[in-house]
């Protein structure tokens, strides 16, 4: 599921869509019973019923719910005949209302029975979750921890640092997560990746990384072919660490121990289908060759481009 892939990004939208199809199967119970409530009015008809008369407002407040999300619901069930407005917003359930929710009472325990023998993982574990989460979420509102978070983020250097042997875990971290992501390991990949000081740093070449607030971000490699002529390779940003410029700082860095290097020829070797990372590579000065390289040493690559300092 891509849910999975995507964690807390798409908590909200995960929750939603459970929530929904939660909906979808009680629904379909009310239908079969001959009920013709819907599962999303029966937290408001409940309270209406068990608290007697409130405002949209007492609604809200005791069902953590916005207003608007209660205030269409309750002028829909005002439609429907199940809630009254009385004075100044008043609602009320109606007789109709009692009357249905008493038709479904065998339901509740139907419901608590069946999701506590054959869902254990809602009953002990959903619903405690659910329970703490709304906790902490009334102690610390969370726009304003994310902002918080955000603006340290922003702030944070990102500094670019040579290799050492400590880093050369990440470094197999940060590729082996790239290459799996758009492709997959190849043998010359692998090979690099296993021995960076023996493939990369004794034959004249280069590794770097990015580091932000003490973790790895990001690297890239300078691979030495011999007679000055280097190739830009093994570049990836941990894609929970993008946007904060880590890539194009590990760019300008590798092209800064290329000239020092007194290299005379720098290429690499992408795919088409990166078209931001193309598009990163021609702004710094790279250009497009026509074909792929001869003799390369990757599977995956269908684009040559060569280092232009002038562009």
């Amino acid at each position: 599921m891509h849910f999975d892939s995507l964690a807390e990004l798409a908590l909200a939208s995960r929750l939603h869509a459970l929530s929904e199809q939660l909906y979808q199967s009680i629904d379909d119970v009310f239908q079969a019973t001959g009920s013709t409530l819907q599962s999303r009015w029966i937290p408001i008809l409940r309270f209406l019923r068990d608290h007697g008369p409130a405002s949209s407002t007492d609604i809200c407040l005791a069902l953590g719910l916005p207003h608007t999300t209660v205030n269409p619901l309750a002028s829909l069930l005002v439609r429907e005949g199940l809630v009254e407005r009385r004075g100044t917003g008043t609602l009320v359930a109606t007789a109709t209302a009692r009357h249905a929710l008493r038709q479904l009472e065998p339901m509740w325990l139907a419901i608590r029975r069946t999701v506590n023998r054959d869902y254990p993982g809602i009953s002990r574990l959903l619903l405690g979750a659910l329970a703490g989460t709304e906790d902490a979420l009334r102690r610390q509102s969370l726009s304003d921890a994310i902002l918080r978070e955000h603006g340290a983020l922003m702030s944070a250097e990102v500094e670019i640092v040579a290799y050492e042997p400590a880093y050369a875990g990440d470094f197999r971290r940060l590729n082996v997560a790239w290459l799996e992501r758009y492709f997959v390991v190849e043998a010359v990949d692998d090979a690099v990746l296993s021995d960076p000081e023996g493939l990369v740093l004794a034959q004249g070449g280069v590794i770097l990384f990015a580091r932000c607030e003490g973790v790895i971000v990001g690297t890239c490699a300078l691979l030495h072919e011999g007679e000055g002529v280097f190739e830009l390779s093994k570049m990836a940003v941990d894609e929970a660490w993008q946007g904060l410029g880590a890539g194009r700082k590990l760019m300008d860095a590798a092209l800064e121990a290329y000239r020092r290097l007194c290299g005379r020829e720098l290429f690499l070797e992408s795919s088409s289908v990166l078209k931001k990372a193309l598009g990163m590579y021609e702004r710094a000065g790279f250009v497009m060759q026509p074909g792929v390289r001869e003799g390369s040493h990757y599977a995956r690559a269908d684009v040559y481009m060569v280092y232009d300092p002038r562009r």
